[in-house]
Order: structure tokens, then sequence, then C-alpha cells
């Protein structure tokens, strides 16, 4: 499975940004797709994640303010991200899950200005 997500930037304080994130390969019976971000000198952190269903869950920091969103069809989430806030700068990363493996895209930065 390889992972690939673009979309970041720069933006202020305020702002909205959308986060792609494409899955491709042996991508069959990924039933969890999601985002982590990793700030500077910070651990990764989860951010949000959805199902096949369409289960949605986020992380405290970003509810009310993030969307994700999944098109099984082109095998592609999204992440709208309203309101951000400084805090919000990070790279960030997608993920999915696909039986008992876990795969990784490789991070797109977001930097939020104040």
């Amino acid at each position: 499975v390889q992972l690939q997500a673009s979309g970041g930037g720069l933006m202020q304080a305020g702002g909205s940004l959308r986060l792609s994130c494409a899955a491709s390969g042996s991508i069959s019976s990924i039933n969890v797709m999601g985002w982590y971000r990793q700030a500077p000198g910070k651990q990764r952190e989860f951010v949000a994640h959805i199902t096949t269903r369409g289960s949605t869950n986020y992380a405290d920091s970003v509810k009310g303010r993030f969307s994700i969103s999944r098109d099984n069809a082109k095998d592609t989430i999204a992440l709208q991200m309203n309101s951000l806030k400084p805090e919000d700068t990070a790279v960030y990363f997608c993920n999915a899950l696909q039986a008992a493996l876990i795969y990784w895209g490789k991070g797109t930065l977001v930097t939020v200005s104040s």
C-alpha cells in the first residue's frame, strides 16, 4: 500500500486548508484511514480517522474544526481543516490500517501563522 498526501501549505490563523491522501497498491481490506501530525520537537499524535463505513473519530484538539471524509471509490481521504490555529502547525501524515498492518505516507507540512 502506498499513500500519497497533498494539500499542505502556509495559512494565517483562522483560515482553512484541505489535505488529501490517495491510497494505491494492494488496497483491498483497508478498513481505517486517518491522519496524524507531528509538531517540531513533539511526538506524533492522532488527529482523526475514518472507517470504511464512515465512522469517524477526532482528537479533542481538533473537534469542531476539522472534518475527515472518505471516497471509497477513489480510495482517498480528505481532512478539511477550518479555524486553523498556530498550534496546528505540524507535519501531517496519513495512514491506513489493513488487517494488522499500518501503512504511512510521507508527511505534508502545514504551517499556521499568527
